[in-house]
């Protein structure tokens, strides 16, 4: 695939952006993580080349001066909310970060937990991190927060909450997810810090909306597509261009707190370090484009996958019908239509001559290969082998999977596990196709090309399980379904 991102660039640029931070204002930048810090499809997905751990590998170059703070909120805690593209809840999420931070060398000093209480929950759960010899701490509910900045900068609000004991020069403030209290966690340590005569700044880095892209450039509309579910708008930064004459992208949560923010700066400081929310933001993922034609095709692909996303999880569950409202918008303030997407007009096209469900993929090449439903097969379990026998060159009259050995794996769905669907989903093709490499080298020469798949665009007329969704995500393929329910 294309490439349109120099990652190598963006390693070194940002390491060098956020080491400038640090010198400004002396002592520490507790510095506010938005987004993921490694798994970061979404960027990788809107700029070919973007490495998903990124941002992870850039923070590896600055281990020795960088400490990680993990903040969890007790609201969370205590309705077990759920980071919904893993399945697992923010609780235990905090554990996954720790490991996998601590795994590749960098240092976890503590987790914070926000919006407390009093909650047994988050109690409990704070023993349990004790248990585990991990530091905890506690950040009170303040009231009136963000608007209360006297109430906020007093010894009843931010002088309540416990200080965070760190001993490097960058403490990154991270999160499992959004509404945790990150940016409230960071206000409250320079509060402290100032009180103990430690010169310490706060800064941001928020991958989108990249501030020197256009307000409408098809990477920042891609961004608000993705958080079209939390009702994020990208906005000119009025007080950037007020402070320079200079445009710049933003969106609606930071110019609506950054008076907000600018009122405690003055009030910790004295004056604020800032005259913008642009003013605040480290990323430097705009000047790393290497190619912005690849980058905004890549957007555009996007944006639509997010619209069929929501479209389905509209059929699914029904409670998100402004969220598909709003892509829809953007999707016309984009000029787009699904036919944007090759795949979607193929699989819609071999559908209509079939009149069954189908897919089709869009290799790496820009071959389109399509796929039917049949009495053995699904619709996606067929596209990746027709797929991967084009890229082993293998006649498409070959069959690699014998019919007798097919009818076996349906008697066990239907009879003894009690399934409706007899035909064989991808993971259960992948199997066979394994068991039969070892006598068949067709077999072999087509698993030998699951790798070619990475990154390639698939479409399927109906949506289809969740078994086959992991085995795309496995696969690194982005996948768009109709939404429609069931196979004809």
């Amino acid at each position: 695939m294309k490439h349109g991102f120099d990652n190598e660039k963006y390693l070194k640029i940002q390491s060098e952006q956020i080491k400038k931070r640090i010198a400004q204002f002396g002592d520490k930048l507790y510095l506010e993580f938005g987004g993921k810090l490694f798994d970061d499809n979404h960027a990788s997905r809107v700029l070919p080349g973007f490495q998903p751990d990124s941002k992870l590998q850039m923070l590896l170059q600055l281990r020795d001066d960088a400490e990680i703070v993990i903040v969890i909120s007790a609201l969370d805690i205590e309705k077990n909310k759920v980071r919904g593209d893993l399945g697992i809840t923010y609780d235990e999420d905090v554990l996954r970060l720790r490991s996998e931070f601590e795994s590749i060398g960098l240092y976890v000093s503590c987790v914070v937990i926000t919006h407390y209480n009093g909650q047994s929950s988050a109690d409990a759960y704070r023993a349990r991190l004790e248990r585990l010899g991990i530091k905890v701490y506690y950040h009170y509910t303040i009231e009136g927060y963000p608007n209360n900045v006297a109430l906020i900068d007093s010894e009843e609000g931010f002088g309540k909450n416990d200080y965070v004991e760190t001993s490097r020069p960058l403490v990154v403030v991270t999160a499992p997810g959004p509404g945790s209290g990150k940016m409230a966690v960071c206000l409250s340590q320079l509060y402290h810090e100032n009180k103990k005569n430690i010169k310490a700044g706060y800064a941001k880095f928020e991958t989108f909306p990249v501030w020197n892209l256009p307000l409408k450039h098809p990477v920042n509309i891609a961004y608000e597509a993705a958080t079209a579910d939390l009702n994020d708008v990208n906005m000119i930064d009025p007080f950037h261009l007020e402070a320079y004459n200079t445009i710049a992208s933003s969106y609606n949560r930071d110019i609506e707190v950054f008076p907000v923010l600018n009122a405690i700066f003055e009030s910790i400081y004295g004056e604020s370090p800032y005259k913008s929310p642009t003013d605040m933001g480290v990323n430097m993922i705009g000047f790393c484009m290497s190619d912005e034609d690849v980058c905004c095709n890549a957007a555009r692909e996007e944006i639509i996958r997010r619209y069929y996303s929501a479209l389905c999880n509209l059929a699914k569950n029904g409670n998100n019908e402004n969220e598909v409202n709003k892509i829809s918008l953007i999707l016309k303030q984009a000029k787009l239509t699904t036919e944007y997407r090759r795949t979607t007009v193929a699989a819609h096209a071999r559908k209509e001559l079939a009149g069954v469900a189908t897919a089709a993929i869009e290799l790496q090449n820009g071959t389109i290969i399509t796929s039917r439903t049949s009495s053995l097969l699904g619709p996606s379990a067929a596209l990746i082998l027709n797929a991967i026998k084009h890229l082993a060159d293998i006649p498409h009259s070959v069959k690699l999977i014998p019919e007798e050995m097919i009818a076996p794996i349906q008697k066990t769905k239907v009879e003894y596990l009690h399934g409706h669907n007899p035909r064989l989903h991808t993971d259960e093709v992948l199997v066979a196709l394994s068991m039969m490499s070892n006598v068949d080298d067709n077999c072999r020469k087509a698993l030998e090309q699951l790798p070619k798949l990475e990154g390639c665009q698939v479409h399927s007329t109906v949506m289809l399980s969740e078994v086959d969704h992991k085995i795309f995500k496995k696969l690194g393929v982005g996948l768009t379904c109709d939404p429609v329910r069931k196979i004809e």
